[in-house]
């Protein structure tokens, strides 16, 4: 038992602070915005996101054991398992101590507001108990509603309203709802005896059932419940009390610790949930009642225009299940004008309080309007861009909230590729377009197998007839998700949205066969495995694999995009190795190129042989005449991507990797040497051969991470650092020669000390220089530089730059000298139990090491700048795309640019604007 002293739980809605969602949770702290707006909420209270704490701490660390279990990712038998332990010890839990006595001093509060007495006979007070975690975690948590009835209230409530049906709907709604979340029995046992109900009173939809059907469904409720877990209790206040430590123990759940997982979503984000506890409203009270989602805006297109969805006669668990399909929020302009008309003023006032697009849950009861909740909007990449940009013209929002609002991921979102409507099949089906991208994948029909397949690398597309809080895990695991039930606002469709997954849902023609794992349409049958495409940006659905095509720039993003290079420090440059990295890199509104990596230009094979004999000649002068014709081969591709990038720079790093990389390996040379002997080959040709190994053999290094490669080459070899600067330098001056204006800088690799490079630059790069300056009758303009990426060079970055114009951190190879770690090897090995146990917080190599490569970097910067204050440094690893690195490059100062993939360089752009925008908050 907790001690709770002098800890307040519980607040009501007029009490609570709107700001603290880390005490009240979004739910909690949104009906009390709304509460204190004077908006017409049902009253209620939050007990705080403490108690949920304090509930755990009494077995903390048995639980925090198992759910590390958990998020290793385990079999579903495993998991299955862990949950029965986890649940059997929240199940000896107790509420904190007093936390009872609170909620009973409320529910008098919340009878004198309502005129109801919770338990009364003849004029019951029913409650909703729900969770809300200080994020939006949609549907991965627990409610209950219609809580307060048992066999005599649900009298009274059909004596309160006049109204037994609506009476006995509210009770089998809240017996399912009971013995699923607090007594833990499988969903499908209620399913399953409401499908024989409705076969046996010829009744297509729930609402269809008349009093006696709903009488004998209630029946068979507590008839489940009794052979599952006992006789039902019919004390309210004991079923509060279970409800509550059931909300609590939603936190827990398989699916809310995935999404949290799945989200990075820490303890020190959501810790654990509040529960409101609120005075219910009913919208299954007929035709005049109803239950609806609404959002500000469309959360699908962005346009200024509230978009969503109503259920009559409905409460609101059925529009979020998907149930049925409910009609668009226009119908209820028609059915309800001036209600309408409050909604929509409401809605606009909640989301300028917020400044953000506001998800609304609301009920219609007998006609009136209340407010159920209000949370941020989950919105498509697209709509998220565009509603930044709108609000900030609207002065919702200040240019800077608004780059705020997009995170980089969003970009990389709206670059996901769309159906090529010129040359795509008719689509079989059509849906709803929920969540954009157009993906392909094999047809599955059960979470658990999406999450198999994708495991054996298998691109799968989830399809259900709708999905379910539990589903969660095959959302991540599928490229896509596919339904024939629910609307915009239904659980696949949120979800989907929220965690970036095409999703195209209420494909209603598609119909579904879970046994047989088959879905049918229009005289089609797709079986599991089957390949089709679903397209999110258009609702559609095909046969096959379909043309996609990579959509352009423009628009809403373009004009943010420019409003986040107005506020950056940090240049954006690109990592490009080929024209076509180039040209998306420009496009994508690279400042240059900050690293472009030589090696791909020998992958042809006359190139490849020509620089096979380079690496295996035995003279300088045999190793100089083969460099000189390679030179030739490789300097058009130095002038395409100069010429693509004309006036921006390009950075060109000479020769890196370990030269027995282009050679044979000698096991496929010792086979050739073999066949030659079998086959009667000459003595000559053998002879060849068995030199050849023995030249490669003794190329083959033990590290070569750590061998002869980068300046080592240039320094034993310097005729072909010779060469390589060559083909660059006469590729800079013809273009010259043509009007154009290249900028080249010339990256040595690899260094350690401040003498290679000097050795470089006069036995190689200078020299090449001024015969060409010679030849082409023309001054050339170009840098000298080189890439940081070894211990020793950053701690000695004082005597580089004293020898150099620029230099980039290759993060890379830096990370793997400073953690001894290859990156090939650690992946694939020892590096995901690290992650595990938490050694390391994050893959080192995908984002900074603040303490060991970053302080590396620090002092490489101080060093370098300090003898050389005009030096120009940036960031050329992998971190440079990282949104997380890339502020931690922002915050140390002295880094001019970062370089990024080219699908990289707009998420770049705008996680360099958010880190400038956060410092100076932060300042």
């Amino acid at each position: 038992m907790i001690n709770k002293m002098s800890k307040k739980y519980v607040y009501d809605f007029e009490e609570g602070d709107p700001k603290n969602k880390a005490l009240f949770g979004g739910k909690g702290a949104g009906l009390a915005l709304m509460t204190q707006a004077g908006l017409p909420v049902p009253p209620g209270f939050t007990i705080t996101t403490d108690a949920c704490r304090d509930f755990f701490q009494q077995r903390k660390q048995e639980i925090d054991e198992i759910v590390k279990q958990l998020e290793k990712g385990v079999p579903p038998q495993v998991r299955d398992e862990l949950i029965k332990k986890l649940w059997g010890i929240i199940d000896t839990l107790s509420l904190p101590a007093g936390l009872m006595d609170e909620v009973r001093e409320h529910m008098k509060k919340l009878e004198m507001k309502r005129g109801r007495k919770f338990g009364d006979k003849n004029n019951p007070l029913l409650v909703s108990v729900r969770s809300g975690a200080p994020v939006s975690m949609p549907g991965m948590m627990d409610t209950v509603l219609n809580l307060g009835l048992n066999d005599e209230t649900v009298k009274g409530l059909a004596q309160q309203t006049n109204n037994e049906r609506f009476a006995y709907d509210s009770y089998r709604r809240f017996l399912q709802l009971y013995g699923k979340i607090v007594l833990g029995i499988d969903d499908k046992k209620f399913d399953e005896t409401l499908n024989k109900i409705k076969q046996k009173y010829n009744a297509k939809n729930d609402i269809d059932l008349d009093t006696n059907a709903l009488k004998e469904l209630v029946e068979e409720y507590k008839k489940i419940i009794r052979e599952e877990k006992g006789e039902f209790i019919q004390d309210y206040w004991y079923q509060l009390e279970m409800a509550i430590k059931a909300v609590f123990r939603s936190w827990m759940n398989p699916r809310a610790i995935f999404y949290r997982i799945a989200n990075k979503i820490t303890p020190e984000i959501a810790g654990c949930t509040a529960v409101t506890v609120q005075s219910m409203v009913f919208g299954n009270m007929g035709m005049d009642s109803g239950t609806g989602v609404v959002f500000s805006r469309n959360v699908a297109t962005g346009e200024n225009e509230i978009y969503g969805e109503f259920l009559p006669n409905a409460q609101g668990e059925d529009v979020v299940a998907g149930i049925r399909t409910p009609m668009h929020i226009s119908d209820l302009k028609e059915r309800f004008p001036s209600l309408y008309q409050d909604l929509y003023k409401n809605l606009k006032m909640l989301e300028k309080v917020n400044k953000d697009v506001q998800d609304v849950e609301f009920t219609v009861e007998k006609g009136k309007l209340f407010f159920l909740q209000t949370r941020d909007a989950k919105m498509t990449p697209l709509a998220r861009v565009k509603t930044a940009v709108d609000m900030a013209k609207e002065g919702i929002l200040t240019k800077e909230e608004a780059i705020l609002k997009v995170k980089p991921e969003h970009v990389l979102q709206l670059l996901y590729p769309k159906v090529d409507e010129t040359s795509a099949p008719k689509p079989i089906a059509k849906g709803l377009a929920a969540s954009p991208g157009a993906v392909y994948g094999q047809v599955v029909f059960d979470p658990d197998d999406a999450v198999e397949w994708a495991k054996r690398g298998k691109e799968v597309i989830l399809v259900r007839v709708e999905t379910k809080p539990d589903d969660v895990h095959g959302f991540y695991a599928a490229k896509g998700i596919l339904t024939s039930r629910g609307g915009m606002t239904s659980h696949a469709a949120v979800v989907a949205r929220g965690i970036g997954k095409t999703a195209v849902v209420g494909a209603e023609e598609i119909q579904i066969d879970y046994e047989k794992k088959e879905f049918r349409v229009n005289g089609v049958v797709i079986k599991e495995g089957d390949i089709i495409t679903i397209d999110g940006n258009t609702g559609n659905v095909y046969l096959g694999k379909v043309p996609t095509v990579q959509p352009k720039v423009g628009g809403e993003l373009q004009e943010l995009l420019t409003w986040a290079d107005q506020v950056r420090v940090l240049k954006v440059k690109a990592n490009a190795d080929v024209p076509e990295d180039a040209r998306i890199a420009r496009e994508y509104g690279a400042e240059g190129i900050g690293l472009l990596r030589i090696e791909r230009m020998f992958r042809r094979p006359e190139r490849l042989e020509k620089l096979r004999k380079v690496i295996l000649s035995e003279t300088t002068e045999e190793r100089t005449a083969a460099m000189e014709e390679l030179s030739e081969m490789i300097k058009k591709d130095f002038k395409e991507m100069l010429s693509i990038m004309d006036g921006l720079p390009v950075t060109i790093r000479l020769i890196d990797p370990p030269l027995h990389e282009f050679l044979p390996k000698p096991e496929e040379l010792l086979r050739q040497i073999y066949e030659a002997k079998m086959s009667g080959a000459s003595e000559d040709k053998i002879k060849d051969l068995e030199k050849l190994y023995k030249k490669v053999e003794a190329l083959v290094e033990a590290n070569p991470m750590m061998g002869h490669r980068g300046v080592r080459v240039g320094i034993t070899f310097p005729e072909v650092y010779r060469g390589l600067t060559r083909a660059i330098l006469e590729a800079q001056a013809e273009l010259i020669k043509e009007g154009k204006n290249p900028i080249v800088q010339i990256m040595i690799p690899q260094v350690a000390i401040a003498d290679e490079i000097k050795f470089v630059k006069e036995k190689a790069i200078l020299p090449t220089a001024e015969e060409i300056q010679k030849k082409y009758e023309i001054k050339l303009n170009f840098k000298i530089g080189t890439m940081i990426e070894t211990v020793r060079g950053a701690i000695t970055a004082d005597e580089i730059a004293k020898n150099v114009e620029f230099f980039s951190f290759g993060t890379n190879d830096l990370t793997q000298a400073t953690f001894s770690f290859s990156r090939d090897d650690v992946e694939n090995k020892f590096l995901p139990k690290y992650l595990e146990l938490e050694i390391l917080k994050n893959n080192p190599f995908e984002v900074i090491d603040e303490k060991g490569v970053g302080e590396l970097v620090k002092i490489a910067v101080q060093k370098g700048r300090s003898v050389n204050p005009n030096i120009e440094i940036g960031v050329c690893g992998e971190h440079g795309g990282d949104p997380t690195s890339i502020e931690f490059f922002h915050k140390i100062g002295g880094i001019d640019y970062v370089s990024a993939s080219p699908f990289r360089i707009l998420v770049a752009r705008l996680a360099a604007a958010h880190a400038a925008i956060k410092n100076k908050k932060s300042l």
